[in-house]
């Protein structure tokens, strides 16, 4: 890494003490992590690991494809453990571990002596191993399982579970490539890319980076992959269930692909590990491919809330500004997977603009998957309602529970990072750690009631006096930033999103940085048909939505917010569990026939309301109800 290339600061090595994530990290390690274990026990996962025999029925019966869900079991205990890993980085728990250590001593006694391991191959039909990349997950749950074993070490040092995946991985490099009776095969869901990245960061062994590096230039390739390995099983490819290999991303060699298509988790995986591989390899062909895929997803894609994929059918992307409201598929796990990608673009070239995308995706279409009290989940994301959803417990497809509470226990690794001659600060909310720059200890502390104030103090304390680079990252949505050095008025230059200020550092001094939150109104491009005439509102880095339990009088898709109304911000410990909320002076439309026609020739009256709006990742945590993100607007 060249001394001005910066790299993420490792979630171990930082520690949350804001509150905002303070509660939120409390809520996985005390209520989400246990809740998922014993769903995971209730439902069969865990005991399928230790491959029962008699082979037990199907818990999930085959669908009309001929597939069932059970195939990536494994998935879901991989980003378990990583996800109760990362809790435990932030406060060890013998009883969690010893979950974990009681996991890996089955997939021990599972795996095959040549390295194989996976749970429903070898309980259910083990003559049947690498036949089905395109359906059957393998490479996507050995990734899995694979992040949870890096995340393991990096937690508690422990290295068992990651042995047998290391075992497993040589098993997968000597099946996959291009030398002689290798299969030239990579995984219908992408994934196994950005867990190899990984061990090749935590292990330093160039042949994991150069696995990866094939599954992501073999994809797409002619003759495809897909359609001789349907052919070699006996199948029709043209019965394929999907009809077109752009749901998995592998119509085309990827570096060739500039529109994002398809099934949208798959998509954002693939996108993150090519942005991986162009970081470590100074690719600039896949860093090209990457920004022709981040213009068209956040230009034409991309849910003001950070939702990705309108579309439940293919559970991703249709066509350029089709963003459908009450219908949005918008699932937890994209936009979990938006985090990782936009995190991946900004250390490409350390812009704002990606992290500005990472803030958004992260406080608003992730969080909301995951409820206040951290038992009950969101899949899919709507920006409206009429009171229809509901969270769920367990899901049959438990993806987004694992997947919410492994980045929210991870969210430490998002904040900062550093280099040779610097360090960044990329979210706040309070953040402590220790840095070495300039071949200097540096012990940072970030200090903040970020997401509800922009008031944001950094204390540094060197070992001794050293020079380097604070760059203090200024949002999109700030505007105009000002910030205090010691006390003293320091001048900002803001280039690409960041703020540098550059002096030599010592013992005691505090950079003081005011990010002005004022409440706004956004507006989608007129291309949008479903937002025409409507306003969306936002705060800081939260996305705003008006919910009936808040508005009563009726279905909130009757308020009406006129332009030139102004838009209050007021905090408000009662409101579950103590938010801001933003409230206007409105109109609530009632029939102007005295009948209550259909339709009549009489328009609607306005009456005076009060709009009370709240931060979106809070919706349905309450008595159900109607709710809404994009309200009509009155230009009047």
């Amino acid at each position: 890494m060249s001394p001005s290339r910066y790299a993420p600061i490792p979630f171990a090595d930082v520690r949350i003490t804001g509150p905002f994530w303070r509660e939120r990290l409390d809520t996985v390690l005390e209520r989400t992590i246990p809740s998922q274990h014993a769903k995971l026990a209730e439902v069969g996962i865990l005991a399928s690991l230790a491959l029962p025999k008699p082979v037990p029925p199907l818990t999930i019966p085959r669908n009309s494809h001929n597939f069932t869900m059970q195939v990536f079991w494994d998935s879901d205990v991989g980003k378990w453990i990583e996800a109760a890993s990362y809790a435990l980085a932030h406060r060890r728990d013998p009883d969690i571990e010893a979950k974990i250590d009681a996991i890996v001593d089955d997939l021990e006694k599972a795996q095959s002596s040549d390295g194989y391991l996976n749970c429903w191959y070898n309980e259910r039909e083990p003559e049947n191993r690498w036949t089905n990349l395109r359906d059957n997950h393998e490479l996507y749950n050995a990734g899995h399982l694979l992040e949870g074993a890096v995340a393991y070490v990096r937690a508690t040092g422990k290295r068992k579970l990651l042995d047998l995946m290391e075992r497993y991985v040589d098993h997968i490099a000597a099946t996959f490539g291009t030398g002689p009776g290798q299969k030239r095969g990579y995984c219908g869901h992408q994934e196994i890319e950005l867990a190899l990245v990984k061990l090749y960061r935590l292990t330093g062994d160039k042949r994991r980076l150069a696995l990866a590096s094939y599954f992501i230039d073999e994809r797409g390739r002619e003759p495809h992959y897909f359609t001789a390995e349907a052919l070699a099983r006996g199948d029709d490819p043209a019965d394929y269930w999907a009809k077109t290999y752009e749901y998995n991303q592998s119509h085309s060699p990827v570096r060739e692909q500039t529109r994002m298509v398809g099934h949208a988790v798959r998509g954002m995986y693939m996108a993150s590990a090519m942005a991986d591989l162009a970081f470590e390899l100074h690719d600039e062909g896949l860093k090209r491919a990457c920004e022709a895929l981040w213009r068209d997803v956040t230009t034409a894609q991309m849910y003001v809330t950070g939702g990705l994929g309108p579309d439940a059918s293919n559970e991703g992307f249709t066509e350029p500004y089709d963003l459908p409201n009450e219908t949005a598929y918008a699932e937890t796990c994209a936009s979990v997977a938006l985090v990782f990608w936009a995190q991946r673009m900004l250390h490409l070239d350390l812009d704002g603009r990606y992290a500005d995308v990472m803030e958004l995706a992260l406080f608003n279409g992730a969080l909301t998957g995951l409820s206040r009290e951290g038992a009950h989940y969101f899949y899919a994301n709507p920006l409206e309602s009429r009171g229809q959803h509901r969270r769920w417990a367990w899901h049959v497809c438990p993806c987004c529970t694992m997947n919410v509470s492994r980045l929210v226990a991870s969210v430490a690794g998002y904040a900062l990072s550093e280099s040779e001659t610097g360090v960044a600060f990329h979210l706040y909310g309070g953040f402590e750690t220790t840095a070495t720059i300039g071949g200097v200890s540096v012990a940072l502390r970030e200090t903040s009631d970020y997401p509800w104030a922009g008031d944001v103090e950094i204390a540094i304390d060197p070992e001794k006096p050293v020079a380097f680079d604070l760059k203090l990252r200024v949002p999109g949505w700030a505007g105009a930033a000002t910030a205090t050095v010691n006390g003293d008025d320091a001048a900002l230059l803001v280039e690409r999103g960041y703020a540098t200020v550059r002096r030599r550092w010592s013992a005691g001094d505090v950079v003081a940085l005011r990010l002005p939150m004022p409440p706004e109104r956004l507006y989608a491009h007129p291309s949008v048909r479903m937002d025409v005439g409507r306003v969306a509102l936002r705060r800081g880095p939260l996305i705003y939505c008006v919910e009936e339990p808040d508005n009563p009088g009726g279905a909130i898709q009757s308020l009406t917010l006129p332009r030139a109304a102004d838009l209050a911000a007021e905090w408000r410990p009662d409101l579950i569990g103590g938010a801001v909320a933003l409230t206007a002076a409105a109109r609530r439309l009632t029939p102007g026939d005295a009948e209550g026609a259909l339709y009549t020739a009489t328009p609607p009256r306005a009456e005076p309301a009060t709009l009370t709006a709240i931060p979106y990742y809070l919706w349905a945590n309450r008595a159900p109800g109607s709710m809404q993100v994009w309200i009509c607007e009155d230009l009047e």
